[in-house]
């Protein structure tokens, strides 16, 4: 049964949107992003959600349940610029119905 579940997504003008997301597509917070057209084309997703280019990083805003980092995102957070203590790569968050009310800022493209 599909379900959609809403996130809070701060763009980089500082405006804050709330999207439906479904869970049943195996999409994740970069994709739910260039889906609604929240980053210019060509800022966001660079890598094509390799992990490998930090345009798709954000600012978790609030306590949600999220898988741990894995090794090639604390890698890529690593070399990013303007990372803080909640960025996380939104390539690497899974929309499942774990992170229903999620709230996150863009980060900076850089």
């Amino acid at each position: 049964m599909a379900t959609d579940i809403t996130i809070s997504i701060t763009d980089r003008d500082g405006v804050t949107h709330e999207v439906q997301a479904p869970t049943d597509m195996n999409m994740n917070i970069m994709e739910l992003v260039r889906a609604y057209e929240l980053a210019p084309e060509g800022t966001i997703g660079v890598c094509g959600g390799m992990a490998m280019c930090a345009s798709c990083q954000c600012y978790v805003l609030n306590e949600v349940a999220l898988p741990e980092k894995n090794p090639d995102e604390e890698a890529m957070l690593w070399e990013a610029y303007n990372v803080k203590d909640n960025s996380r790569l939104g390539c690497q968050i899974h929309i499942t119905p774990e992170i229903d009310g999620l709230a996150i800022e863009l980060a900076p493209y850089a």
